[in-house]
């Protein structure tokens, strides 16, 4: 097929490709500044000129009217499932490059396009559900638990992922899986540490099983256990598309992330209020008093645990492990210090979570080039061991869980507006560097493509007359 011809028919197959690549995209929860980019050079690949053509960009729907030899066309498809899958965003970045560079045909890209969309996740459910739990229990060392209560953690938070993915297949509402995985994390939470609490239970156990069995910081692991539910992607790319001034999209996924995050807490409220505990969430202390040894085996089992939840290459596993290392100690060295009886600058967590961000966010544009990967997929699961779960829940439990105390109010809006400052300094350092390497890269892209698609017009130009010869 000569992907030249300019009938309707072949038109509007050019379309549908374009559509299926960006919704693709947005599926894949990709920022809407990768997709555009992503999808003009598709366009450029189909013989689209970009001038001729308007994007209409919608969480649930893309539209595309391109006007060719004076006529008009247009076409919408509907993004209904959204989910988070790195492999995809990265296949098709290499896509929209190699079928300009190999002159593919147009069923040469749908074909690779559909082998993109059809491929199997790389890890099961299980692996998922143990790779996330360990995660969870990567942020319980980041809030001051000891090791018991890291496996605590651990456990309760991968019976949790299991159930959310079994009720999310059965085709149940999200956002009431959402609150019965919590509910469930933090009951077999709460199980845990009344074992652990338990002399009766401990003074029939051999002595070494006691001592291994026995933890310091029992209840922390019920702050940490259902943190595989915060959405830390979409949280990201939120701030991310308000900054490139996707503002719509931003607010939706913003309202979805606040979805998730109240569902979440009206689970972890419900649990404790059958558990009877005492609002542990507004009194447990967060400091943690570890090695950054530690700290760096936190980080790293937390930044690979998530990535399994994004579907990220297998392969990659060990460089995001350490890029979570560089991410968070940074970020624990600039807000740890003497206040805490800690070793670092002592500036803050806010302050802290920025740095360690921008400098993940350096580091990624230039390891990107190594690992042929885009950017956000290689420095997102660098920096999702910072995000603010804790502070997030914490605000809306504190709201759910008002009686009228003097002070209540102060607290949940405190809670509340250091996360959001958290998370809006972590996109933030994440896009400052990406921006200005962008503003030198992109004219030598944009070159590259023009010579690519300039070189490709001539091989076409030198068939078609050797045809006619």
């Amino acid at each position: 097929m000569d992907n030249n011809c300019n009938s309707e028919a072949i038109v509007i197959k050019k379309l549908e490709l374009l559509l299926d690549t960006g919704c693709l995209l947005m599926s894949s929860n990709a920022d809407t500044a990768r997709i555009s980019r992503n999808m003009k050079r598709v366009a450029a690949f189909l013989g689209i000129i970009e001038e001729d053509m308007h994007i209409y960009f919608n969480f649930n729907i893309l539209m595309v009217n391109v006007c060719i030899d004076g006529h008009l066309y247009s076409k919408y498809k509907r993004c209904d499932k959204h989910g988070i899958n790195m492999a995809t965003i990265t296949a098709i970045s290499k896509l929209s490059w190699l079928a300009i560079k190999e002159d593919y045909s147009l069923e040469q890209y749908e074909e690779a396009l559909n082998e993109i969309k059809n491929k199997k996740n790389s890890y099961t459910d299980w692996e998922v559900a143990a790779c996330s739990g360990f995660a969870c229990g990567g942020f319980c060392i980041q809030f001051g638990c000891d090791w018991t209560a890291f496996f605590y953690a651990s456990i309760a938070a991968m019976f949790g992922m299991q159930l959310k993915t079994y009720l999310n297949k059965k085709g149940s509402n999200t956002y009431v899986n959402i609150a019965i995985s919590a509910f469930v994390a933090t009951l077999i939470a709460w199980l845990f540490a009344n074992f652990s609490l338990s002399t009766e239970v401990m003074a029939a156990m051999p002595d070494m099983l006691a001592s291994v069995l026995h933890t310091d910081t029992p209840w922390h692991p019920l702050m940490a256990c259902t943190l595989f539910i915060v959405p830390g992607v979409p949280i990201i790319n939120s701030v991310s598309d308000m900054l490139t001034n996707y503002v719509q999209i931003g607010i939706t996924r913003a309202v979805i992330t606040l979805m998730f995050v109240l569902s979440m807490a009206f689970g972890i409220a419900l649990a404790i209020e059958v558990c009877g505990i005492d609002n542990f969430v507004k009194d447990l202390s967060m400091i943690p008093h570890h090695t950054y040894l530690e700290f760096s085996i936190a980080a790293a089992i937390s930044a690979m645990g998530f990535a399994t939840i994004y579907n990220f290459p297998k392969r990659l596993l060990p460089v995001l492990a350490i890029g979570g290392i560089i991410a968070v100690c940074t970020r624990n060295f600039v807000n740890l210090g003497p206040s805490t009886d800690n070793i670092g600058l002592d500036m803050g967590l806010i302050t802290g979570s920025f740095v360690g961000s921008a400098l993940i966010s350096i580091i990624c544009t230039q390891a990107m080039h190594w690992f042929h990967m885009p950017h956000h997929c290689l420095s997102i699961p660098c920096v999702i061991p910072m995000i603010p779960g804790v502070l997030m829940y914490r605000s809306l439990f504190a709201f759910i869980d008002m009686h009228g105390i003097v002070g209540e109010v102060t607290v949940a809006m405190y809670n509340g507006i250091r996360a959001t400052l958290i998370i809006l300094f972590i996109a933030i350092g994440l896009a400052i560097p990406n921006i200005f390497v962008r503003r030198m890269v992109t004219p030598k892209r944009n070159k590259k493509l023009l010579d690519m698609v300039i070189e490709r017009q001539r091989k076409h130009e030198a068939a078609t007359e050797l045809k006619q010869a």
